[in-house]
């Protein structure tokens, strides 16, 4: 099995569950795993701590942890063949910029250079109504390679928890990923 090189960005939309339910999951994950990088911008470890009551980010052990703005990263450069990017949870603001090619800070640079590359990006969107300017976003970054995976949870599973609900999008999060997981599959329990 190739072990995959995953980077995951962590914005300020609200969300936060998501990512700490992917944080949980990679770390199942590790036997697939060779690197995973990740990049929080500050609104999103403010949101964390907001939502969740922690800054328990800073606790999950293996993965290499980059500033915002540190283009020394090796995911900045597609040489480092970092095969898939997830951005969980995405505002549109960060999805703007992505779509349209402005790489000002390291979250926008990985996705320009995983979108130039041909490989993986997942943007787990969150907000809600979506206006005219963020479908057309959504459309560009599509065309261009990427997946839009709203963070829309499902319920045939009979989630019990907040991080259960959560659970559901990370599930399909993983499987776009090529992850091999248990995980709920309909009518297949």
């Amino acid at each position: 099995m190739i072990k995959k090189k995953v980077i995951v960005a962590v914005t300020g939309a609200s969300g936060s569950v998501y990512a700490k339910v992917l944080f949980d999951q990679l770390v199942k994950l590790r036997d697939q795993i060779e690197a995973v990088g990740v990049v929080m911008s500050d609104n999103a470890k403010e949101v964390w701590q907001f939502e969740l009551g922690n800054q328990n980010y800073n606790d999950f052990k293996g993965f290499t942890f980059y500033n915002k703005n540190d283009f020394n990263a090796p995911f900045a450069s597609g040489s480092a063949k970092y095969d898939t990017m997830i951005i969980v949870p995405c505002s549109m603001g960060t999805l703007g910029r992505i779509a349209h090619g402005i790489s000002n800070d390291l979250i926008s640079r990985a996705a320009d250079v995983v979108l130039k590359e041909r490989r993986k990006l997942i943007a787990v969107v969150r907000d809600t109504p979506f206006s005219l300017i963020h479908i057309n976003n959504m459309k560009t970054v599509t065309e261009a390679g990427g997946i839009i995976c709203p963070a829309n949870p499902s319920f045939y599973s009979l989630p019990k928890t907040i991080e259960e609900v959560a659970g559901t999008v990370i599930s399909r999060v993983l499987d776009l990923a090529g992850f091999e997981q248990e995980s709920y599959r309909w009518q297949e329990q």
